[in-house]
C-alpha cells in the first residue's frame, strides 16, 4: 500500500495501479530522498508530473505545500487512479490530470501553468516495455521540455531513469546533481543563467 510520506496529507493511503499493470511506481525510498532535496523549492511551486503513474510524486508536492499539481499521463486505468487518488485527498483545487502522451510534444501545457512556467518539473518515464526491451524517453522529454520553454528560470526538473540510460542536459539547461538506488538515477537540471 502507498501512502504519502509527509505534509498535510502525511500518512494517507493512495490508491495504486494493479500489481500485472506495467507501471512501476516510485519507491517510497526514492520519493522521500527527493522530496528531502527538493524542500527548500516546494512551498508555493507549481509542480509538473510527467509519466505521472498513479500520481504519487505530484500528489506529494501538494501535501508538501506545493500550490499546483498538473499530471500528464497516457494510460486510461492510470488517469482512472489518479483522478481517484486527487479526489480522496481532496486536492481537486490544486491538481490538473490530463490525458496525453508527453513525447506528442509540450508546449501545450505552459497554458496550464497560467503562462508562469513550472517551478519543478519530475519525469519518471518508464524503463521497459512490456516485452522487457529497453524504453530509453528521458532524453527525448528532456529535450522537449527546453525546447517547450514552460519552466521559469529557477526551475529544478528532476529525471527518474535506469542507470544505463543516458539523461544529458539539454541545450540551455545544466545538471547539478545526481543520486543513485540500485538500478535507478535521478538527475536533477537547472535552466542556465542567462
Amino acid at each position: 500500500m502507498m501512502r504519502i510520506i509527509a505534509g498535510t496529507h502525511g500518512g494517507r493511503k493512495i490508491f495504486s495501479i494493479p500489481k500485472d499493470k506495467f507501471v512501476k511506481p516510485i519507491s517510497g525510498r526514492i520519493r522521500q530522498s527527493l522530496f528531502d532535496m527538493l524542500r527548500p523549492y516546494i512551498t508555493g511551486a507549481v509542480f509538473l508530473d510527467l509519466y505521472a503513474g498513479t500520481g504519487a510524486v505530484g500528489l506529494e508536492a501538494l501535501s508538501r505545500g506545493a500550490s499546483k499539481a498538473v499530471f500528464v499521463e497516457k494510460d486510461g486505468q492510470c488517469m482512472k487512479v489518479i483522478e481517484k487518488n486527487i479526489l480522496a485527498l481532496g486536492f481537486t483545487e490544486k491538481a490538473k490530470a490530463l490525458k496525453a502522451d508527453v513525447l506528442s510534444g509540450l508546449k501545450w501545457l505552459e497554458h496550464f501553468s497560467d503562462y508562469k512556467g513550472y517551478d519543478i518539473v519530475f519525469m519518471g518515464p518508464p524503463y521497459r516495455t512490456e516485452d522487457n526491451l529497453p524504453l530509453f524517453y528521458s532524453q527525448e522529454t528532456l529535450n522537449l521540455l527546453a525546447e517547450a520553454k514552460i519552466v521559469n528560470p529557477k526551475a529544478t526538473i528532476v529525471v527518474q531513469h535506469h542507470k544505463k540510460e543516458p539523461a544529458l542536459a539539454p541545450p540551455g539547461f545544466e545538471h547539478v546533481r545526481q543520486e543513485k538506488y540500485g538500478d535507478t538515477s535521478v538527475d536533477f537540471f537547472r535552466p542556465l543563467k542567462e
